[in-house]
């Protein structure tokens, strides 16, 4: 039986996984085993010509398509491994990452789960930068530091037991996004230890999306979602239940803020005013409050500089 067992879901990455599956065999420690799942990839013919080299060495799994945590959920069903280390196929570790990370996890039995800094490259203003330099854990990891993103996790350099996996019933295949942030906040609420380190032990490989505020509107529309289910769901004590409150509200001012740039940028003006007077209500930013202005005055000149914004975020800061 292995000690770990990493899940590997792939959609669209036969170009990209052969990096990530030789990161994994490249490990200084060996007690490991590798699911990949095909999650219904239309590049299946490339996929699984990329993957004959590995055949021996994996074992295979092929889906219907389920998104990534519906891949994640087959693969730990499929585990035989007592830990699970995630990681996505266009990602990889550094050969000392299964090492380092056990290293710690067998020193502190206690330990449920454990996460590294992660080098980001691809692309962008981020790229050279470290996860924890653009998305820092502070503090110990808990519900409360989870729900307020005082410690964020990211996935492909996360370690955890398996059985609390499966008792906390898999990752939630109802939620479009962010299906991950609520599987470590559940692990949380539920007891489980969860640690992180500095060490630098994995590559995240960010692309450049095609729409800076749509791709970010979704996720804080997936966010409020799931902050809706925890309300509604969990038992939370009085005082998590203020920070829940807290939560959504500057949510709910994020992502109207986003819509309402949307809005702006197709020349939608009164449905933008109106997101945008929402979210000034909570956030009370300098800029939004010029752009607030722009649309009184001179909405027209105001959509086109948004929409110049916008481009050249794409382009310089990713």
């Amino acid at each position: 039986m292995p000690k770990v067992s990493v899940i590997m879901p792939s959609y669209n990455t036969a170009t990209l996984i052969a990096e990530a599956l030789d990161s994994v065999f490249a490990q200084d420690y060996s007690d490991f085993e590798v699911i990949v799942i095909n999650d219904g990839s239309p590049d299946t013919p490339e996929l699984e010509r990329v993957l004959e080299p590995y055949r021996d060495r994996i074992v295979y799994l092929k889906q219907e398509n389920r998104r990534a945590c519906g891949a994640r959920n087959n693969g730990i069903n499929h585990a035989r491994g007592e830990y699970v280390a995630f990681l996505d196929s266009d990602d990889s570790w550094m050969p000392t990452y299964l090492r380092t990370q056990m290293g710690h996890l067998e020193k502190n039995p206690s330990l449920d789960m454990i996460y590294c800094d992660c080098l980001i490259y691809g692309g962008g203003a981020q790229s050279g930068k470290t996860f924890m330099q653009t998305c820092p854990s502070d503090g110990p990891v808990n519900f409360e530091s989870l729900l307020l993103e005082m410690c964020q996790v990211p996935i492909s350099g996360t370690i955890v037991r398996r059985e609390l996996l499966i008792a906390a019933g898999g990752f939630d295949e109802r939620l479009p996004m962010c299906d991950d942030y609520e599987m470590w906040l559940r692990l949380a609420y539920r007891g489980s230890r969860i640690v992180y380190h500095p060490g630098v032990l994995a590559r995240l490989r960010i692309g450049r999306p095609n729409s800076l505020s749509a791709s970010e509107a979704r996720m804080l529309g997936a966010l409020l979602t799931i902050l809706s289910k925890v309300k509604t769901d969990w038992n939370l004590s009085k005082e998590q239940q203020i920070l829940l409150a807290k939560k959504f509200d500057r949510t709910t001012a994020l992502f109207d803020l986003e819509r309402g740039k949307e809005f702006l940028k197709q020349n939608e003006f009164n449905q933008a005013r109106t997101l945008l007077e929402q979210a000034n209500g909570q956030l009370r930013r300098g800029k939004l409050k010029l752009t607030l202005f722009g649309l009184r005055v001179a909405p027209a000149l105001t959509a086109f500089a948004a929409r110049g914004w916008d481009r050249f975020r794409l382009r310089f800061v990713g």
